[in-house]
């Protein structure tokens, strides 16, 4: 996006690390769609994998949409879930890979990894790891993943294009890239101050 620079970046980054410091505590009241079991309901997530989680790691959930609807998850992939917040999608995943497969969950908000990793030890998954890291730098080998999960994250991301390129670099030939988001219907303003200042709204 034009006119965002590096003073601008530091203020949308700081935004959203202050909006997610809340989320990581809970998710309720900060969205503006469901979330919880109720959101997981709504997007149509399996009852029979959600039935496989604790109902306080299903209550941290705030997607905007479910990913897994959007291609194949198979048993025994390697799968990345890039702004995995507080790991509900990225524990989904690894029901759904078995202990064959592993499934890697990144986030920039150490509050969100540090809860995806207390919902983690409520499980007996042992095929998960998180990392704190950026999607537009990811600390990962170059085609080491079957596929890539994302919900609700590229529309936070300033710089959308080197994200991209960090994501198909870290897939597999053939790899699959799934996004739930939301996305601008109407052209952007001219206005950078306004759209830094509401950017994690």
């Amino acid at each position: 996006m034009k006119g965002i620079n590096a003073e601008d970046r530091r203020r949308i980054g700081e935004s959203i690390r202050q909006k997610y410091m809340k989320v990581a505590v809970s998710p309720e009241g900060n969205f503006r769609y469901p979330t919880g079991e109720a959101g997981l309901k709504g997007q149509k997530y399996s009852p029979e994998i959600l039935r496989k989680l604790p109902k306080d790691a299903l209550a941290s959930y705030c997607g905007v949409g479910n990913p897994f609807t959007l291609g194949p998850v198979n048993q025994g992939e390697a799968v990345l879930d890039l702004g995995c917040g507080a790991g509900v999608d990225t524990l989904i995943a690894a029901i759904i890979v078995g202990p064959e497969g592993r499934v890697v969950g990144i986030d920039f908000s150490p509050e969100m990894i540090e809860r995806a990793m207390e919902n983690l030890q409520k499980t007996a998954l042992g095929n998960v790891t998180f990392q704190e890291a950026s999607a537009e730098d990811l600390p990962l080998p170059d085609a080491s993943f079957d596929a890539v999960i994302s919900n609700g994250v590229f529309n936070l991301i300033p710089d959308k294009l080197t994200a991209l390129k960090e994501v198909f670099r870290v897939l597999k030939p053939f790899g699959r890239l799934m996004i739930a988001d939301q996305v601008l219907t109407v052209g952007s303003h001219e206005d950078t101050t306004s759209i830094v200042e509401n950017w994690a709204r």
